[in-house]
Formats: structure tokens, C-alpha cells, sequence
């Protein structure tokens, strides 16, 4: 399955569009990771387990969004668009879509 950001592939045509495809997942922060986030507000510094929790959310995701474009026969999603929003206190939803076509 390609997945590309962009609207136009070069050498490539869009045969077929099938329509829009999308996933998210949505994840609340584990307490170990609050206590953690909360030094590194003080010293400073990446907070490593947010971002592995973010990247764990955006596979997910892209996992589900590329099953959606599979099981209405698409080769390609274009236009991938990501968007985080906050769900609850202490919870982030990822949401990523796109378009889902059939490339020549």
C-alpha cells in the first residue's frame, strides 16, 4: 500500500477514487509517565514517554486507516492529513485520514 502526503504522485495516474478512509486511536497517559513528565517540567528535557505514547497512537492509526483502504480494494492512500485533539483530561486522540484510490 503506498501512502503518500501528497495530492499528486509524479509517473503515477489515479484510476479510481474511492472515497475518504480514516483511523485514530485515542490513549490516556499512564501515571508513571505523569510523575515522570512532571520532573522533566522542573529540569527540563524530552518527555520520552509521551513521545513513544504519541508514536505507539499514530501507528495504530495508520494501521487502521490502511486496513479501511485494503478492505475497499485501494493500492494507495494520498493526502494524508494527522490531527491530535484532547478527548478527556489526560487523553489525546490521533486521527489521520486520507484518500483512498486505485493508482495505474
Amino acid at each position: 500500500m503506498l501512502i503518500s502526503n501528497m495530492e499528486i504522485l509524479p509517473g503515477k495516474e489515479v484510476k479510481t477514487h474511492l472515497g475518504l478512509v480514516q483511523g485514530s486511536s485515542v490513549r490516556a497517559k499512564h501515571v508513571g509517565r505523569d510523575i515522570m513528565a512532571g520532573l522533566k517540567n522542573i529540569f527540563g528535557g524530552e518527555l520520552k514517554g509521551y513521545t513513544e505514547l504519541l508514536q505507539e497512537s499514530r501507528e495504530e492509526a495508520m494501521e487502521r486507516m490502511t486496513q479501511q483502504a485494503q478492505s475497499i480494494g485501494a493500492n494507495a492512500i494520498i493526502n494524508v492529513r494527522f490531527s491530535t485533539s484532547s478527548v478527556a483530561q489526560g487523553a489525546a486522540e490521533i486521527y489521520v485520514y486520507g484518500s483512498a484510490v486505485i493508482l495505474e
